[in-house]
């Protein structure tokens, strides 16, 4: 992730973090992270034993967020745990509270990965296949044993055709194919359901980790996949997303059958609002995209999802 300038915590909050890592350790240093969208991200420096390393700090101020999963903090300390238990490259909890009785706000405190966000490669295909093969990797996982379940974000019963779209006709179809009965063969794994490249790291050309666990849960692997597809149409439009498609397919092997029904559904699915330019792509140096230019790749997404689903 990218750091800013320097920025002050509450010492509460501090002494928290550093006790958490040893009993006599300190906070040295505190820069915020950058991306983050839906809760507070910094990095800390602690010394400890003569040594200092960074951890991150996940700060859960998101009250609506609270509000509907007040269980945030343990989910995703769980789902850290769970994740390197299975031997995927992500961070490893360190402490949590999960109503801020501790530290002052519900917090997660994990170590911090190696790696950068890279959202404008260089190489378009390599990434691509780096982002396919890791989460085929997560998706190897069995979750039976995982405590939180796949669930929707949004009421498909209460879909209202979106008013910046300019083909009402396209999307009463959609809503028609995610109010429908979901596929029969879908396989139920370890999904990250935030998977997208915001959330991965790279490291020397090659994927280093792979961070925000704090949805995970045991569900379909379609709609990890819908959800990385989505963010791609948007930042490199319909060909890069099918593109991923394929070497996903190529890396997960029999393991995983394509439906459209994923995708369509990983779209209705971020309907709150209409169509912009990600906050968290602009803090990581997208700058050629325009709100416009996102909702026109998104409606060239839908229509491709509604050809392949009239295929199937």
């Amino acid at each position: 992730m990218k750091q800013a300038t320097e920025h002050m915590l509450p010492e509460r909050l501090l002494q928290w973090a550093a006790r958490a890592v040893h009993p006599d350790a300190a906070v040295v240093s505190v820069r915020q992270l950058l991306g983050g969208t839906s809760s507070t991200m910094h990095c800390l420096s602690v010394q400890s034993g003569g040594q200092v390393a960074d951890y991150v700090l996940r700060q859960l101020d998101n009250e609506e967020w609270l509000q509907e999963e007040p269980d945030a903090a343990w989910h995703e300390a769980e789902s850290l745990r769970f994740a390197v238990e299975t031997g995927l490259h992500t961070p490893r909890i360190v402490a949590y509270d999960i109503d801020g009785s501790a530290c002052g706000i519900p917090a997660v405190l994990m170590t911090r990965l190696e790696g950068t966000v890279d959202l404008q490669p260089q190489r378009l295909e390599p990434w691509l296949n780096g982002l396919a093969q890791t989460l085929a990797s997560i998706h190897a996982v069995d979750a039976d044993r995982f405590g939180w379940a796949y669930f929707t974000y949004i009421d498909v019963d209460s879909l209202e055709r979106p008013e910046w779209s300019n083909a009402p006709e396209r999307w009463s179809a959609i809503f028609d194919i995610v109010r429908g009965p979901r596929p029969l063969t879908t396989r139920h794994c370890f999904i990250h359901r935030d998977y997208h490249p915001g959330n991965v790291l790279w490291s020397d050309g090659a994927v280093s980790g792979v961070v925000d666990w704090v949805n995970a849960c045991r569900g379909p692997a379609g709609i990890d996949v819908g959800q990385c597809r989505l963010d791609l149409a948007k930042l490199h439009g319909v060909e890069a997303a099918d593109t991923f498609l394929s070497a996903y397919e190529r890396f997960a092997g029999t393991a995983f059958r394509y439906d459209p029904y994923w995708d369509l559904l990983s779209v209705v699915d971020t309907l709150f609002d209409p169509p912009a330019v990600d906050e968290g792509w602009k803090a990581f140096g997208v700058t050629s995209l325009t709100d416009a230019l996102v909702a026109e790749r998104l409606e060239l997404y839908a229509a491709s999802l509604l050809r392949r689903a009239a295929r199937e």
